[in-house]
């Protein structure tokens, strides 16, 4: 089955360019489709963050891996040689991203928020509040690599 989506929005502002070290810490918007009502989001300010789904627009189909390789192509990591449902990069089949953003306010249609890892221009397929009660449940493990690979991947909002 083939799923047809379009977008509802796209990110304006924050970051320009592919391959920034650091994502925390940048304030851009989420400017929905202005073909919508502004009812769609009736009662999204009150959540602290949103769940949003994205395209890696500039990245090209042949970038996909389909296998293993060491995260970021990094040998540091090569004894962490995984799978391609591993990364969360423009490496994947359909290309798609999810993040985590902090809703700073609503204006409108447009959705200021900060800690989007997306760049300028990047089309929005879907978004909608952060539940708590239905993020993870019970004990988070995952391997060491992830921590050490993004040490620095907010670091704008630690510093």
């Amino acid at each position: 089955m083939t799923l047809k989506i379009e977008p509802v929005g796209k990110v304006v502002g924050g970051h320009q360019e592919i391959g920034e070290i650091y994502w925390g810490g940048i304030d851009s918007i989420i400017r929905l489709d202005p073909g919508y009502p502004v009812e769609v989001i009736q009662g999204l300010d009150e959540f602290s963050h949103l769940v949003v789904t994205w395209h890696f627009s500039q990245a090209s189909p042949s970038d996909v891996v389909l296998g293993t390789r060491e995260p970021r192509d990094d040998l540091r990591w090569s004894s962490a040689g995984t799978g391609t449902f591993t990364h969360r990069d423009h490496r994947r089949p359909n290309q798609l991203a999810v993040s985590f953003p902090r809703l700073l306010k609503v204006d409108g249609l447009d959705l200021h928020v900060t800690d989007l890892d997306a760049i300028d221009g990047t089309p929005v397929y879907d978004l909608g509040p952060y539940f708590t009660i239905t993020g993870p449940q019970g004990d988070v493990r995952e391997p060491h690599w992830p921590a050490e690979m993004l040490r620095d991947y907010w670091a704008l909002w630690t510093v």
